[in-house]
């Protein structure tokens, strides 16, 4: 089945907030491991290391407002899904690994970056 052009859109302007935010987070000494890392329990966006804490990243990208702020986006599904994301991957590890989960918002080409977004 065929994208319809609205879902090729989509995912091109997610592609360009990751983008975005991959050179944030390397601008700021960060070492970018993966992209679009998929796990049985969905995919995320960016694993990134810094200070020997692995951050995964979920990006939210905008082009407008109309639908609230992108950060605002990640919600009880999505936290929990990205918890046992990590939980994959640091069985993939094979050892327990420090972890944080960040959130990445992209809007009008300007990333905001939120630390430690959730638990």
């Amino acid at each position: 089945m065929q994208n319809s052009p609205k879902d090729l859109r989509n995912k091109i302007l997610g592609r360009k907030g990751e983008d975005l935010t991959c050179k944030y987070l390397k601008n700021h000494g960060y070492k970018i491991l993966k992209r679009n890392y998929k796990t049985p329990f969905g995919e995320a966006d960016v694993i990134a290391f810094k200070d020997g804490t692995y951050c995964f990243v979920e990006v939210k990208t905008r082009e407008s407002d109309a639908y609230g702020l992108p950060a605002e986006a990640v919600d009880r599904a999505k936290r929990r899904r990205y918890r046992q994301m990590a939980g994959y991957f640091c069985m993939c590890m094979k050892e327990e690994v420090p972890i944080r989960f960040d959130v990445s918002s992209v809007f009008g080409g300007e990333v905001e970056y939120f630390e430690n977004a959730y638990i």
